[in-house]
Formats: structure tokens, sequence, C-alpha cells
């Protein structure tokens, strides 16, 4: 009797503790309509191309920050040695051309014009003394043929000296040859584009917010030295938050793109509104065999949930959460 009531004793408590078990697993059990997910972020690292010792942190971890704002300052001295350097060699190929243009200077054409003139004059007097010697030879022996000749040569000369020194000052007045000008001006071209990408590497030393965000961390110290390529700062913008959950194939044909869905958060009041932004194009998790309806059923596969700005600024990544799905019919 005894060991009867001792068994049937156990029974009953057995019992008991598996209805406890139900009522508390029954408890637990999250509503039909609703999808457990998780918030995700994706970060936008900051960093420079060049590397350098890391000169002005302007942020700290947890500050937000607006488009434009600046975030930090590598060191700069060598990046601005080669821009002063690109200005002066632009300002000097910007001279030269300049020069090509202008021709000779001032006081070289006046020189010029005043050889010339000096000519005129020998041409004009050994011209009076050609005729006169001309006149001379036509009186016997008045004057010898050798004197004639030796003054139109005199004539001749002076005549070739003026040409010359005519053709040389329109050649002065003119500047340089066209080849040669726009040869200049090629090099002008080339000390322009020097420049700019030396006021780039420039630049690229000091960045500022690409996006509105919240400063999730920063990697490095002032003074610290930052190799090229790698972030010093690490930002969260709010339009990069959002919720990923995993439904199985049967729901999976009755969510859309566009879909409006509520976003519920533990110890939060109320729901985050929001859409479907995203639906994975195939199983995140796939059973080796598929013959099977039960095999089936254990698909899953991922939506994800886009917000505006100002709601999504109350959602943190790695936060877990239910999603409804308010398209399902």
């Amino acid at each position: 009797m005894r060991q009867s009531g001792k068994l049937s004793g156990r029974l009953l408590s057995g019992t008991l503790v598996f209805l406890m078990l139900s009522v508390l697993t029954g408890c637990d059990k999250a509503p039909s309509d609703l999808v457990q997910g998780y918030v995700e972020g994706e970060y936008v690292y900051v960093a420079s191309p060049y590397g350098g010792a890391l000169a002005t942190l302007s942020v700290r971890r947890g500050m937000q920050v607006t488009a434009g704002d600046p975030l930090f300052v590598l060191e700069q001295a060598s990046e601005k040695a080669t821009r002063d350097e690109a200005e002066r060699k632009l300002s000097q190929a910007r001279a030269n051309l300049e020069d090509r243009r202008k021709g000779k200077r001032p006081s070289e054409i006046a020189s010029l014009r005043a050889q010339l003139q000096q000519a005129q004059a020998a041409l004009q007097l050994s011209l009076r003394e050609v005729a006169r010697q001309e006149g001379l030879a036509a009186v016997p022996g008045a004057a010898v043929e050798v004197e004639v000749d030796r003054a139109r040569s005199a004539r001749d000369q002076n005549q070739q000296r003026v040409s010359q020194l005519e053709a040389e000052l329109n050649t002065a007045l003119l500047g340089s040859r066209a080849d040669q000008i726009m040869a200049a001006e090629a090099e002008v071209r080339a000390k322009e584009a020097a420049l700019t990408k030396a006021e780039w590497d420039l630049a690229q030393k000091r960045q500022v917010a690409p996006k509105t965000g919240f400063v999730f961390d920063t990697l490095y110290r002032e003074g610290e030295w930052v190799s090229a390529g790698r972030p010093v700062v690490v930002l969260l913008p709010p339009d990069h938050i959002k919720v990923r959950a995993f439904v199985s194939q049967a729901r999976l044909g009755t969510i859309k793109l566009g879909d409006p869905v509520d976003v519920l958060v533990d110890g939060v009041q109320g729901s985050t509104s929001g859409t479907v932004g995203y639906i994975s194009p195939k199983a995140e998790y796939t059973p080796p065999m598929l013959y099977s309806q039960g095999s089936r059923d254990k698909l899953v596969f991922m939506i994800e949930v886009l917000f505006d700005q100002a709601a999504a600024g109350n959602l943190h990544p790695g936060q877990p959460v239910d999603v409804r799905f308010l398209g399902v019919q």
C-alpha cells in the first residue's frame, strides 16, 4: 500500500510539472502574426587615402554629427610643400606663356627701329651718289667707270640692309611662332593639373562627415600614426539602420516590397513603423534534403525593413525585436 501510494504521488507530481511547463511554454510563445528579428547597422568607415600622424580628432564616440562637420586631420607638411611647389611652377609656366605672346621687349623693338632709320638714311645717300656718278659719266673725262660701279654697289647693300631690318622689326612685333605658343599653353595646362592634384592630396588629409549620423566609434588617438586607407572614425547614419527578420517559405509569398511593417521593441510602448525594403532571393538556411513537406517548412528567407531617419534613431544595432507584417492577409 505504501509503495502504491508513493507511485501515485510521483505520477501526480509529474503531471503537475508537465502542466506547469506547458502553461509556461504557451505563455512565452510569440503570437502567430509576429516573427523574430534584430536591428542591423551598416557603418560608414571614414579614412584618408594617405597615411600620417593623427593631428586633430574633432569628434568623440557617441556624438551626433551632420554632413560636412570636421572629423579628423592628419599631419599635412609634405602635402603642403608639394602644393606650394606646384603653385610656383604654374606661375612660372604662365609667365613664360605671356612672354611668348608679347614678342620682344620694347627696348629691343626701339633698337631695331633706330637701326632701320639709319639704314634708310644710308640708302638715300647712296641713291644720290649713284645719280651723281652716273651724271658725271656722261661728261668725258669727268668720272671713271669704277666709281659708278662702287656707288651702285653701296646702293644695293643699303637696300638689302633696309629690307633685313624691316623683316626683323615685323618679326619682333609678331611674338613667338604659333607652335611655340601652343607648347607654352600645353605646359600651363599640365602645371594646372599638377596643382589640382596637389590640392586634392592636401584636402584628403582633412576628412569631414560624408553623412549625418552617430559617431559609433573612433579608432585612433591624436598623435598615433594612421596607415593609408585605415578608418579613423566609424559613423552610423540613421538611414543605414534596418531590421532583419526571417520568415518561412510559406509566408514569403504574402510579403511584397513596400509593405508596411510594425516593429516592437522590448520595454518600449507602441511600435515603430517601417516598410519592407528587401526580400532575399534565396534561402538563408537550406537543409540537405528537400523532398518532404517537413523539410520545405524549414526554409527561411531574410527580410529587411527600412525606416525614416526619425524612427531609426530609436533603434540600436544588435537589439532583438518582433516584426509584424501588416501586408499579410
